[in-house]
């Protein structure tokens, strides 16, 4: 017993209370319009991006479409099928290329001549070459968005360096490399960011859906903006999807007073230190980092273990995050836990496995907690947006860590109903954001861009009626 409230002292900074929550959430409302303003975005650690989505789907789209997923070391080509009868989104056909490191860091024209062959490759299989099919391009690195086919690349992540594409629009490097092959065209293109994916790929199940997150390797979210709150884009009316980039939340200092020394730990060791804090404290990425550092300590201090750790547990990145998941199971857990510990050169005893458990619980709660407090404020904002006592929304979900551990959904749907009480959010696991979304995003594009076109003749037509009168 005195083992364990030894062990409780070093969780405490772990455990944040409602109070904490609701202050939290007041903080990234703050950056939140710090991030929409036409000249304090520059400086925002949230950066709340226009992506020019300006319509969540009405459940009348169709059509065929074209989808291009690249985030990592692969790509997808997607075929999908967008059906109004039975308001369903179909993979036709997939396929997955890969990314040899060389073409990762060598230049800009080599990378998408062979993104653009294997396009090629993929739509010959499909017998597709002669068809002109519109494309929704999933591109998973921080860009600056123009216009919804016009998107500039910032700066490479995840590995990739290739020369000549940091400040130039992707979209037309895409269209240069299809058009010097010459063998095929894509019609109209769509940027999709992976969040607004998701959103996109429930929406049309559920039309109430108009914010996305993901809880997965990283953590962001997006949702329906009234446009005049939007300072960086013409025009007053209706509604633009933001990319909000909350992983950024914190990188100006503002949650020092919640940062762990065991956070301070995983953020100074990181590719990026300083950046993407309120990510590092969340994500898959780091969650097994700190419960590792934490059981490093706690055997230190001969609260775990009778203190002595292990090659493998004073290894960085060797607890990985899944094995939180499979501890914390209801039924197999503890045998889980009992493995993984033994496979890391552990001897333990039925104390110490129940300290792990607590450990990682304790980590994956705060997370959960963490999530819900920046959910609850962007559906308190939709809510006060529109003038409303009470709000009904759908959240499009995806990520390895909501769909994979066991109790994280129920912990986060829990605080967001305490932190939003004048809210009911209904919560959608998303079918394939960033292939069947992508291509949401792009039939939604064209209903708008057609509806357009029909006002506006309409308005020549008129104009034309007047005349002859």
């Amino acid at each position: 017993h005195k083992c364990v409230a030894k062990v409780k002292k070093y969780l405490k900074p772990f455990l944040l209370s409602q109070e904490k929550l609701q202050e939290i959430s007041a903080r990234l409302k703050k950056n939140m319009i710090q991030g929409l303003g036409k000249h304090t975005h520059h400086k925002a650690p949230v950066k709340m991006l226009p992506t020019f989505v300006r319509a969540t789907p009405d459940g009348t789209e169709k059509g065929d479409f074209l989808a291009l997923d690249l985030g990592g070391t692969n790509f997808r080509v997607l075929y999908v099928r967008v059906m109004e009868e039975e308001q369903k989104v179909l993979k036709m056909d997939s396929q997955i290329c890969a990314i040899p490191q060389d073409i990762m860091r060598g230049t800009g024209e080599q990378l998408f001549d062979h993104i653009a062959a294997c396009l090629a490759d993929f739509l010959d299989s499909q017998n597709l070459k002669g068809q002109t099919l519109p494309l929704g391009f999933t591109f998973s690195f921080p860009c600056e968005q123009i216009e919804i086919d016009k998107s500039i690349l910032i700066h490479w992540t995840k590995g990739f360096s290739c020369s000549e594409v940091e400040g130039k629009d992707v979209v037309k490097l895409l269209r240069d490399a299809i058009h010097r092959r010459a063998d095929y065209d894509i019609g109209s293109v769509a940027m999709v960011n992976d969040t607004v994916g998701t959103m996109m790929s429930c929406g049309y199940k559920d039309q109430s859906c108009e914010i996305g997150m993901i809880i997965g390797t990283g953590t962001n979210a997006c949702y329906m903006e009234e446009m005049k709150n939007v300072k960086r884009v013409e025009g007053e009316d209706g509604r633009m999807c933001i990319n909000t980039e909350w992983g950024g939340f914190g990188d100006d200092g503002s949650l020092e007073d919640i940062q762990t020394q065991f956070d301070v730990v995983v953020d100074k060791t990181s590719i990026n230190p300083g950046i993407h804090i309120f990510e590092k404290m969340i994500s898959g990425m780091y969650l097994g980092e700190i419960v590792r550092l934490l059981l490093v300590k706690l055997t230190e201090d001969k609260l775990l273990f009778k203190g002595k750790t292990s090659e493998a547990l004073l290894t960085p990145g060797r607890f990985e995050t899944r094995f939180i998941s499979e501890i914390e199971e209801q039924d197999r857990g503890l045998k889980n836990c009992q493995n993984i510990l033994t496979e890391l050169g552990l001897k333990w005893d039925s104390v110490d496995v129940r300290l792990v458990r607590l450990v990682c619980d304790t980590v994956s709660i705060r997370s959960a907690h963490l999530c819900a407090a920046a959910l609850a404020t962007i559906v308190n904002r939709i809510r006060e947006n529109r003038g409303l006592d009470y709000l009904k929304t759908t959240v499009g979900v995806d990520g390895t860590v909501y769909r994979k551990h066991p109790n994280f959904s129920d912990k986060l749907q829990a605080m967001v109903h305490r932190l939003a009480p004048n809210c009911s959010i209904t919560f959608l696991v998303s079918e394939d954001g960033s292939g069947k979304g992508a291509a949401m995003v792009t039939a939604v594009a064209q209903r708008q861009a057609l509806s357009h076109l029909l006002e506006d003749s309409d308005s020549d037509r008129k104009e034309d009626e007047e005349e002859d009168k």
